[in-house]
């Protein structure tokens, strides 16, 4: 990580590599730039600091946040619209969400979509209608909170998470199809190849970067620009401690390769950034016996609608609560859940009476008692004027009662050994600040000739939200608009 002052183009006379684009890493935002690059007719080089394509874009769950009247959606029997999206992701993503980039998002999103198909991402026209981190199926759609409070007032609900056709994890099978277009169209690709500084012209100008492969010193000249998609900071706890500390020590959601080296290149000649804070929050609970149930702090209260995006509830979980959270639910709420969705998961704690289980959780007894009480009360009328939760999940709990712990962690049956720690899985939202073609603007705004983000390397459509889909969605769309507009600099 040392290094990463810029180097003079005057120092170099010649280079060892040289390409009209070059791209720095290979996720989803890299291999669309890299598409799109090509398809101007210049010349791209890829490099990725692993031995392959993928990132962490390839182990997530695949989900592309996609919406305004997509095929998938008319096929599922939903009227979507960009206005709709556009309002619900201004509500999602949190104070300071980037308003142009997600109307310029929203308006091409069903453009978007058919330059995925294009690209060989399959898409089945059916609907996952339960609560979920990643469906066990392949439906092609499913909700992201779109249909829980407060957004139901917000905007008229559609789901708009696409998933690739693969049951359970689909960013393999995203990737897959994103580098072979690429790759298919002429863009070539180094990898263990590790970029560490980039090369600044006396105008300011970036005109290439340094590499190092092997021990080796590499030289890249970028006769048009170079795109930075390499993925955020999580990996750096230096970077975590200045920027984001609540993000420490908790599970990091990463290929392992995310230590923030694209942001600090870009600072070192001036680059601004955006939202360095914020971070998305992956709670370790099963939807759908969250939905089922509540969700109660250390002091036995409810504190958010257990129907929402479990990443809402995540983030509410370790911002607000710092996590220390339960849920509770009763034997009928736990065996509505289909047993293969609930991943192994069994309560800790079980007791005859409210009072007698948050004796077992530390809990204030009467607390959690009135909590319980009063939910029961409303749920029986199917109403909760507390939370909101939606008629559809509203049943009053009956004892015995159960609580989960979700610091003992959760697994999905693909994967094996123990998650135990804190309950919350992690990474960054921030990054270089862009703008809506994807460049680079420096402390002033001002665009840094030759230089484009996207992907986590950026601040792309976020602020102190998330929402599944939005960081492969973000990520391919504005790697797309990276590609384009350093295809056609200089």
């Amino acid at each position: 990580m040392s290094g990463i002052a810029p180097r003079p183009a005057s120092e170099f006379t010649s280079y060892d590599l040289t390409a009209d684009v070059v791209v720095v890493g290979y996720g989803c935002a890299g291999a669309s730039a890299a598409f799109e690059a090509t398809q101007s007719g210049v010349d791209v080089l890829v490099i990725e600091r692993s031995s392959g394509a993928g990132g962490a874009s390839a182990l997530s769950g695949g989900e592309l946040y996609l919406g305004g009247g997509t095929p998938i959606q008319k096929a599922c029997g939903f009227d979507d619209t960009p206005d709709a999206m556009a309002a619900f992701l201004r509500a999602a993503l949190g104070p300071g969400a980037d308003a142009a980039k997600i109307d310029r998002y929203c308006e091409a999103s069903v453009a978007h979509f058919h330059w995925l198909v294009e690209c060989g991402v399959p898409f089945t026209p059916s609907l996952w209608d339960a609560p979920a981190w990643v469906p066990p199926t392949e439906d092609g759609l499913m909700w992201l909170g779109e249909n829980s409070w407060p957004f139901t007032e917000i905007a008229t609900p559609a789901p708009r998470g696409h998933r690739p056709a693969a049951r359970d994890f689909g960013g393999w099978l995203l990737m897959d199809r994103l580098t072979t277009a690429a790759e298919s169209r002429g863009a070539r690709v180094r990898y263990d190849t590790y970029a560490t500084s980039l090369i600044v012209a006396e105008d300011g100008s970036v005109t290439g970067l340094v590499a190092r492969s092997y021990g080796d010193e590499l030289s890249i000249h970028a006769r048009h620009g170079v795109v930075l998609t390499t993925g955020g900071f999580v990996d750096n706890d230096v970077m975590l401690a200045a920027h984001a500390p609540r993000l420490l020590e908790h599970t990091k959601v990463s290929g392992g390769t995310d230590d923030g080296s694209g942001i600090r290149m870009a600072q070192a000649i001036g680059a601004g950034v955006r939202h360095m804070s914020a971070g998305q929050v992956g709670i370790a609970l099963v939807p759908g016996m969250a939905a089922r149930g509540v969700i109660v702090n250390g002091g036995g209260q409810r504190f958010i609608n257990e129907d929402t995006y479990p990443g809402r509830i995540g983030q509410a979980a370790l911002f607000q609560q710092d996590m220390d959270v339960w849920v509770i639910l009763d034997e009928q709420a736990y065996e509505d859940v289909p047993e293969p969705q609930r991943w192994g998961v069994r309560p800790q704690h079980v007791a005859g009476s409210a009072a007698e289980l948050a004796e077992l959780l530390g809990i204030p007894p009467d607390a959690l008692a009135h909590t319980l009480s009063r939910y029961n009360e409303h749920a029986a009328r199917g109403a909760d004027p507390d939370c909101h939760k939606s008629a559809r999940w509203l049943r009053p709990l009956r004892p015995p009662l159960a609580a989960i712990d979700v610091r003992a962690g959760v697994r999905p049956p693909s994967e094996s050994g123990d998650r135990r720690g804190t309950g919350a899985s992690v990474f960054t939202l921030g990054g270089l600040h862009t703008g809506v073609d994807g460049q680079v603007l420096d402390v002033d705004g001002t665009q840094i000739p030759g230089l484009f983000a996207a992907g986590r390397a950026s601040s792309g459509l976020h602020a102190w939200g998330y929402i599944s889909g939005t960081s492969l969605g973000d990520g391919t769309f504005f790697g797309r608009e990276a590609g384009r507009s350093a295809a056609r600099s200089r």
